[in-house]
């Protein structure tokens, strides 16, 4: 336990302002850093959209956008809402989309493009019968991501719409590979879930990478009034499969990080108990989707229940122990970021009163990490003074659109 923590907002500001100005000469190998959301520039221009203790830093936002276009901005395989030309868009977004207009002008119809040749690249995956990649999909990098800033950009896109019934399309099951009458979720991917993993196929339910990334989506789309056909059922089939891979323990409901087709066949999963409790997987960023998800479909009971599993994990030691870190990925920031929004939409005030100890955490975390610690957004001090500006009301929460969260 600290003794001493130092206010939300004090802290907010002075994490802020030793991310004042760019540094001068960052070496040119590092310069695709800067359209990075998790560790550059547009990242931390985020950060300086806040109003941190009442003061108004658009200087900043400027100078750090300006640095995440120093280089040319990607549209390659790896970029997304996270990386490359949706990052910068997004940034500028949050910025202000009347003050950077011009930019806007031109990352926009990039965006754009990159969606349409993402959809079309889909489409002809389906119609030949193969798997996704998680990059097609998955928040960070694929579709949902890119969906994601077309909701914030315009949420009557056509555009939007297209992503949509793309999303729905991947909820229909198909027949697995080398099991004769058994069919997996059509998010099922032929590749394994982290480098140096054994597994060589899995269905992912994680936030970032997995299917509750999707379901948020199409929940909050729902939400909006702006559906496609098939949108409440594709909701229904993520749920529905969610419910199946619940698994009950002594502090309350929790979730594997993916499904394997060993586990598929023996219908449990390996693992006997929950894992770190995260944003990016477990179980925060699992009931969130399934919060956004009742709330769309107006299903109180299932909304209940996923608040009340978002609670009791936030009140067992043994899941929060597995927190090591203070940022917004894997990290308490994250853990705090999603509780509070979870929060702002619950039926009782329970995760309402647990959003002071997540915040101590966060300020308790960040003062046990060494220094100096990464300037990003997703994964270093940016994103904890922006959750920790957002919590204390000194922020508008709208940035947390890069977590689905909100």
């Amino acid at each position: 336990m600290i003794a001493e923590r130092m206010p939300l907002r004090t802290l907010a500001h002075a994490l802020a302002d030793a991310l004042a100005e760019p540094p001068i000469g960052d070496p040119p190998d590092e310069l695709w850093l800067h359209q990075s959301l998790s560790q550059g520039a547009a990242g931390i221009a985020i950060l300086h959209t806040a109003t941190v203790n009442g003061r108004h830093t658009t200087s900043r936002v400027d100078a750090w956008l300006s640095r995440a276009v120093s280089a040319p901005l990607t549209s390659a395989a790896r970029s997304g809402l996270w990386f490359g030309v949706p990052a910068a868009a997004f940034a500028a977004t949050i910025g202000g989309p009347s003050r950077y207009r011009s930019a806007l002008a031109t990352l926009d119809p990039a965006v754009d493009r990159l969606a349409r040749e993402r959809l079309d690249a889909a489409r002809a995956r389906m119609k030949a019968g193969a798997r996704p990649a998680l990059d097609e999909f998955d928040l960070v990098r694929g579709l949902t991501g890119i969906g994601a800033y077309l909701r914030l950009r315009d949420r009557d896109s056509a555009l939007l719409r297209e992503v949509l019934a793309y999303l729905v399309q991947l909820t229909e099951p198909v027949p697995a590979d080398d099991e004769a009458g058994m069919t997996v979720p059509g998010w099922w991917v032929p590749q394994p879930p982290s480098l140096g993993s054994p597994v060589t196929e899995h269905a992912n339910l994680g936030m970032a990478h997995g299917i509750c990334g999707p379901l948020t989506l199409l929940a909050r789309t729902m939400h909006d009034g702006v559906t496609v056909p098939g949108h409440r059922d594709a909701i229904a089939r993520i749920t529905a499969w969610l419910d199946q891979w619940q698994q009950p323990g002594p502090a309350g409901p929790w979730w594997p990080k993916y499904v394997t087709l060993a586990e598929t066949r023996a219908g449990r999963p390996d693992r006997i108990l929950p894992g770190r409790p995260s944003w990016c997987y477990g179980t925060p960023g699992i009931t969130r989707a399934q919060q956004l998800a009742a709330i769309a479909v107006g299903e109180d009971t299932r909304q209940a229940a996923a608040e009340d599993a978002l609670v009791r994990c936030l009140r067992d030691p043994a899941q929060l122990d597995q927190i090591t870190d203070p940022y917004l990925c894997h990290g308490w920031a994250g853990v705090a970021a999603t509780a509070w929004c979870a929060a702002a939409d619950a039926l009782t005030p329970d995760l309402a009163a647990l959003i002071p100890s997540l915040a101590d955490a966060v300020t308790d975390s960040t003062a046990r990490t060494p220094l100096p610690q990464p300037p990003g957004l997703i994964n270093g001090r940016a994103g904890i003074a922006l959750i920790l500006a957002t919590i204390s009301a000194t922020s508008p929460s709208h940035w947390l659109t890069c977590l689905l969260v909100n």
